[in-house]
């Protein structure tokens, strides 16, 4: 019998000072049986990160031609492209071929480190990529913030993200690999 998602339900209240969006997003979110809480958390936070009107979870880990997370203009087109951990060079290219940004989170510690010092040569040919690491200290923290039925906060303000519920406050931070 195969295994099913587990669904989360979450809150958004998104005040991005640097962008000057504001608004609120009720999402669900199903952490895919394979997927830890804390990568789930990840997407989370990235998704508040770059938030629009049309950013949207995508199957992500079931399909292998879609990202964790893009965001589409009104004509279709893919204008944001997100994917969470190390993808392989071949993945990269088409991404960045199909869309007009493209962001990669690398969260995976040591392997993550290993994985950027193979790619870093090969990356710094996608003008339209930008690469980043999280810790796995953050995302260890992100994962005080997971309920079934969340209420967060997000406040970005001079480049800094907080998440916040009603008990804990966490400063999303991750190191910009590229462009430099």
């Amino acid at each position: 019998m195969a295994l099913k998602a587990t669904i989360y339900k979450a809150d958004l209240t998104i005040s991005d000072m640097d962008r000057g969006y504001y608004a609120s997003h009720n999402l669900t979110v199903a952490l895919h049986p394979s997927e830890t809480v804390e990568r789930m958390m990840l997407r989370l936070a990235v998704f508040a990160r770059h938030a629009s009107e049309t950013m949207a979870f995508t199957k992500g880990i079931s399909v292998d031609d879609e990202p964790d997370i893009w965001q589409l203009n009104y004509g279709g087109e893919i204008e944001h492209w997100i994917e969470l951990g190390e993808p392989d060079e071949k993945r990269l290219r088409r991404a960045c071929s199909r869309a007009e940004a493209v962001w990669v989170y690398s969260y995976g510690g040591r392997a993550g480190e290993m994985w950027w010092k193979q790619m870093e040569d090969k990356a710094r040919r996608f003008s339209k990529l930008t690469v980043e690491s999280v810790a796995p200290d953050i995302l260890a923290q992100l994962a005080t913030l997971c309920d079934r039925s969340m209420q967060l906060t997000v406040t970005i303000q001079d480049g800094q993200m907080w998440l916040a519920d009603a008990n804990t406050t966490v400063l999303f931070a991750s190191e910009k690999l590229q462009p430099v």
